[in-house]
């Protein structure tokens, strides 16, 4: 459900696109209506209406006349690059920046996360 600290709208756009990553949503298909996700959060239409512009905006979501939101094709493949570009900064970034600050070089960081890695 809705219950972190991000605004709303992020939160339902966010949960469509972790419908697309999984399959749920496949290229070409629909996704709830507005109404249908606003009924199910009891939150304001606008504010899901807000959540899939985020979505259309970044060609994820299409809009259809009459018909409502479909997936598009590639949504998958641009929701994986902008999810990867985000773990990078997020998570290696920081994580570098650290061990440089320990005096860490890029292959003693590899060599600890392949010990790490390794059972």
């Amino acid at each position: 459900m809705l219950r972190d600290d991000r605004p709303i709208f992020q939160q339902i756009a966010d949960q469509l696109a972790d419908g697309v990553l999984a399959g749920a949503y496949p290229p070409g298909s629909p996704v709830p209506s507005t109404n249908e996700l606003a009924a199910f959060h009891r939150i304001n239409p606008a504010t899901v209406g807000k959540g899939m512009t985020l979505l259309v905006d970044r060609g994820v979501l299409e809009k259809r006349r009459g018909l409502g939101m479909y997936v598009t094709a590639g949504a998958r493949e641009r929701l994986l690059e902008d999810r990867r570009a985000a773990f990078a900064r997020g998570f290696i970034a920081p994580m570098l920046a650290e061990a440089a600050s320990l005096g860490l070089g890029v292959t003693e960081v590899h060599r600890i996360i392949d010990q790490e890695v390794e059972p």
